[in-house]
């Protein structure tokens, strides 16, 4: 069943809701495969060491070493190169990026939760879109082990830059198709399938136009931006994509069937 408006007919979007849980179980699945055997290809940020790049005397070529100790630019001197990049960081220093990481999770999920709890005086919108966006997350973080394994994309400070980045947009998205669910409920009232098809329905053309217009700017960048940023472009691609697919296709249905669990429950 879906609503009628002066806009027209809703999409019946719910109805695929298992269709979307299982698309995004796959890609999860093989996001978590990719860490169990491959874990995460770690910058010297969180695991401390050095690297550095040289360039041959003989023939200009370039070559890159990584060290697992810290070492002096001093000690790293060759007869046959010269150094082009020098980086070294503590065991220290780096156990401080890890733990400082951690904890901005952490608070970016507890901020989450309790605005968007405090603004819907309802948790379960809260607990809807910190699920999606923990979705966005492990997405994001699978597609970065698979990328370490196979094509050596770095996990480092610019990675967790563009994950907290693109949670902030995932998160914005969620809340526009929330807005419009409460503003329909207290409008026109009805059932929560119904108005969260209303709510997608009436959204999606404004989510779309957002957000290709931010992804066409990160496929230049990805193309054109040079190799210093190229995965911190690549990192905020994804997470741009799953964030535009998880505020319709995971927070609402999550939304939905929550309230179909709680109608179950008094039922029984």
């Amino acid at each position: 069943m879906v609503v009628f408006s002066t806009e027209g007919r809703a999409m019946d979007w719910i109805k695929y809701r298992l269709i979307y849980f299982a698309f995004s179980g796959l890609l999860l699945g093989i996001g978590i495969f990719s860490l169990i055997a491959w874990k995460m290809n770690f910058s010297i940020d969180f695991t401390g060491g050095t690297v550095i790049e040289y360039q041959k005397k003989s023939d200009g070529s370039h070559f890159t070493e990584k060290i697992s100790s810290t070492i002096t630019q001093e000690q790293a001197q060759r007869e046959d190169a010269v150094i082009t990049r020098f980086e070294s960081v503590g065991p220290t220093f780096s156990k401080e990026i890890f733990m400082k990481t951690l904890t901005a999770l952490i608070i970016v999920e507890l901020g989450i939760l309790l605005w968007i709890g405090w603004q819907f005086k309802s948790f379960q919108f809260g607990i809807s879109a910190i699920l999606a966006t923990l979705h966005d997350t492990f997405i994001l973080i699978g597609a970065f082990s698979l990328m370490g394994h196979f094509s050596n994309a770095p996990t480092d400070t610019l990675f967790v830059t563009a994950l907290l980045t693109t949670r902030a947009f995932s998160v914005y998205d969620t809340i526009v198709v929330f807005d419009r669910i409460r503003e329909l409920k207290r409008k026109v009232g009805g059932n929560i399938y119904d108005l969260a098809n209303l709510a997608v329905s009436q959204t999606m053309v404004r989510s779309l136009n957002n957000s290709l217009t931010i992804i066409f700017v990160l496929v230049a960048l990805v193309l054109l931006g040079g190799k210093t940023i190229f995965w911190f472009n690549i990192a905020l691609l994804i997470g741009t994509i799953t964030g535009t697919y998880s505020s319709p296709f995971i927070a609402v249905p999550l939304l939905v069937t929550w309230e179909d669990i709680k109608l179950l429950i008094k039922r029984r």
